[in-house]
């Protein structure tokens, strides 16, 4: 069997490219699981970027045009009149976007792992055959722990949390999501509260187990009412290259993954099509340059993570006194990016009581963040 691109991997990014890819090329995608969907994924997307993108509008389950943040002392409210992002079903728009391949001409290889290279090939197990696949080009798409990324030498540094999240039943604000940042129960990360409708939200955590069930309790929200329990984990930072000879990595399996929110599906949808022109255009190399918005980034939330973990709750007080104010939240109502964390950040640092503020609480904020 030969195909020009195989792509390893059938989630968000790996079934996105293929898509995007299958009316040009002969393409094919494995995927180890037998069906789409399981892994622990809250499925916030910003609505410009979904709409932008392309994806699929039967994957949405509600629309969230505002946040409550709360802190351990106080809150306030950030609020729109339209819809600033989607929930998603992870399964429903995994499978849309391989009905979409498939319809398309691409080809599925379902319950088949990636075993590794040999003599330019890929070497395939699938329902207890072992099979050897060309291609002319071969991209990885298969997460976090990719194999494609072991099996090109690819070199990581990176700090990998793990994430923890369930479906529980409760009263929420439909179309609020809610954002705790509380380091005295959660060092490692904050906590969310994402309504699929009034009564029933995704609850969850990156860190340990430990800090959603404090979460649970804090919110008031019964163990013996979650209906759904998913796990995964996920990895700030960066795993280099993303191209070597003909293989590139694509996604989570290149950690193209926001430190700031652990979102990595627009991330993957924008580079899926940078990872197109470059295939068109035969200079494969040319992809991570292609990116470079996106590396950018990326490095912006890993300087925004080191602020966090530096940070004592104390500071997150006084950060919150600072956002909560009529000044910086109508910044962040009217000129904020659900996608681009760099521009909202220059946009607050660009009025100048709020720069001064900042700086008060730690000069540092100013220093890693501009």
């Amino acid at each position: 069997m030969r195909y020009d691109v195989l792509i390893i991997g059938g989630g968000p990014a790996g079934n996105y490219l293929a898509s995007i890819l299958a009316r040009d090329f002969n393409v094919a995608v494995v995927e180890k699981k037998g069906s789409f969907g399981g892994k622990a994924c809250t499925g916030i997307i910003g609505a410009r970027s979904y709409e932008r993108l392309g994806f699929p509008e039967e994957a949405i389950l509600n629309e969230l045009r505002g946040a409550v943040l709360y802190s351990r002392i106080q809150s306030f409210e950030i609020e729109r009149k339209n819809p600033q992002a989607y929930l998603v079903d992870r399964k429903a728009l995994e499978r849309a976007l391989a009905e979409r391949a498939i319809k398309r001409g691409a080809e599925y290889y379902m319950a088949t792992s990636f075993q590794g290279f040999r003599n330019g090939k890929a070497l395939l197990q699938h329902l207890g055959e072992r099979l050897e696949v060309e291609a002319d080009f071969y991209i990885g798409a298969d997460g976090v722990s990719s194999t494609v990324a072991k099996a090109m030498g690819a070199k990581t540094s990176a700090e990998f949390l793990s994430g923890y999240e369930v479906e529980v039943v409760g009263e929420f604000r439909k179309d609020f999501v809610e954002v705790w940042v509380n380091k005295e129960m959660n060092e490692d990360f904050f906590m969310w509260v994402a309504p699929v409708n009034e009564g029933l939200a995704r609850v969850g955590t990156l860190g340990g187990i430990e800090a959603l069930n404090r979460f649970l309790r804090l919110r008031r929200l019964k163990p013996t009412s979650v209906v759904e329990f998913k796990a995964g984990s996920v990895g700030f930072g960066w795993r280099k290259p993303w191209v070597r000879g003909n293989v590139a990595l694509l996604g989570d399996a290149a950690l193209q993954i926001k430190p700031t929110t652990a979102g990595g599906i627009v991330f993957g949808g924008i580079c899926a099509h940078a990872l197109r022109e470059a295939l068109l255009s035969g200079r494969l190399e040319d992809y991570e340059k292609a990116c470079g918005e996106i590396k950018r980034q990326i490095s912006f939330g890993l300087r925004f993570r080191k602020i966090f973990r530096g940070m004592s709750q104390d500071d997150v007080e006084r950060v919150f006194e600072v956002l909560s104010s009529r000044e910086a939240r109508e910044v962040i109502e009217g000129q904020a990016d659900f996608d681009d964390h760099v521009k909202t950040a220059k946009a607050l640092l660009k009025r100048p009581r709020l720069l001064a503020k900042l700086i008060r609480i730690s000069p540092s904020i100013v220093r890693y963040l501009v």
